[in-house]
C-alpha cells in the first residue's frame, strides 16, 4: 500500500472521528413510543425490498449452494480465518473504549491463533477455554456517549442505525493490518468475511427465510430483531426495555 493511500485513510478517519465527536452525546431525534426511531421508513422499505430481491435472486442461492458443497469443518476454518484477521480492529476499539481487559483478550487470542492456529485457520484459543471478545467502532461511539440516531436499512448490508453505519465506515480504517499488508494480501480478510457471511446465510437459511419471506411484515420484523440484538449487545437496557416485541408494524411492504 502506498504512503499516499495510508495518509488518505488516516485523514479520512480523523475527519470522521472529529465529526462524530462533535455529535457525541447528542440524541436529538424523537423516539416513538415503541422505542423505534424510523423517520425514513418509506425510503428504508424501498431499500428493504431491494435487499430482499437481491437475497432471493443471488445471495440465498449462492449461500445454500456454498453450504451444501463445503463441509462444515471447511466453513468453520474460513470463519476462523476471517475472525482472526478482524482481531486487530477489536484491539484498537477496545483501547479507544478504555477496555484494557478486552484489549488484552483480543491481543492474546490473535497471537495464539495466528501462531498455533496457523494464521487463524484454527482456533486453539477457544480450545484453551479463552473467553472471546468482540467489539466495533459503533460500540466505541456508544461508549463515548453518541446517540443511537435513526434506524436505517443499508443496501446489501441490511439493518443499521446512523451510529452503527458510521461505525462500519470507520472500521474500514481501524484494522492496523490494512496499513501493513500489501495488495492482494490486504483483501484476504474481506474475501474471507464475505465467504463466512455466505456460510452463515446458508446454515441458517430456514431462520432467515422465515423472517424475510414468511413473516407478515419482513421489514418490521427485521428492524425489531436488529434493534433488540444490537441494544442487548451494547448493554443499552434503557432503550431495549422500550420495545414491545409484539408491537410490530403491519403495513404492507
Amino acid at each position: 500500500m502506498s504512503l499516499f493511500t495510508r495518509l488518505h485513510r488516516a485523514a479520512a478517519l480523523v475527519l470522521v472521528i472529529c465529526f462524530v465527536g462533535a455529535c457525541a452525546g447528542t440524541n436529538q431525534t424523537a423516539v416513538t413510543p415503541a422505542g423505534i426511531n424510523d423517520p425514513y421508513e418509506t425510503q428504508n422499505r424501498k431499500v428493504h425490498a431491494f435487499n430482499r430481491g437481491l437475497d432471493r435472486a443471488i445471495v440465498r442461492p449462492a449461500a445454500v449452494g456454498y453450504s451444501s458443497v463445503l463441509p462444515d469443518e471447511i466453513e468453520d476454518t474460513i470463519g476462523n480465518f476471517a475472525t482472526n484477521l478482524g482481531k486487530p480492529s477489536v484491539m484498537v476499539n477496545s483501547l479507544l473504549q478504555g477496555d484494557l481487559r478486552g484489549f488484552g483478550n483480543a491481543t492474546l487470542r490473535f497471537t495464539i491463533n495466528s501462531t498455533f492456529g496457523l494464521l487463524g485457520f484454527f482456533d486453539p484459543a477457544t480450545e484453551f477455554k479463552m473467553a472471546d471478545h468482540d467489539t466495533d467502532f459503533g460500540e466505541t461511539l456508544y461508549v463515548w456517549g453518541a446517540g443511537e440516531g435513526v434506524y436505517l436499512e443499508l443496501p446489501v448490508l441490511g439493518p443499521s442505525t446512523t451510529r452503527s453505519a458510521t461505525g462500519r465506515f470507520v472500521d474500514l480504517f481501524t484494522n492496523p493490518l490494512s496499513y501493513i499488508l500489501e495488495s492482494p494480501e490486504e483483501y484476504y480478510g474481506t474475501a474471507a468475511s464475505a465467504a463466512s457471511g455466505l456460510g452463515y446465510r446458508g446454515r441458517f437459511a430456514d431462520t432467515v427465510d422465515s423472517i424475510l419471506y414468511e413473516s407478515a411484515d419482513s421489514y418490521a420484523q427485521a428492524r425489531l430483531i436488529y434493534l433488540q440484538n444490537r441494544r442487548f449487545k451494547l448493554g443499552d437496557t434503557e432503550s431495549t426495555t422500550t420495545i414491545d416485541p409484539f408491537e410490530l408494524d403491519t403495513e404492507g411492504f
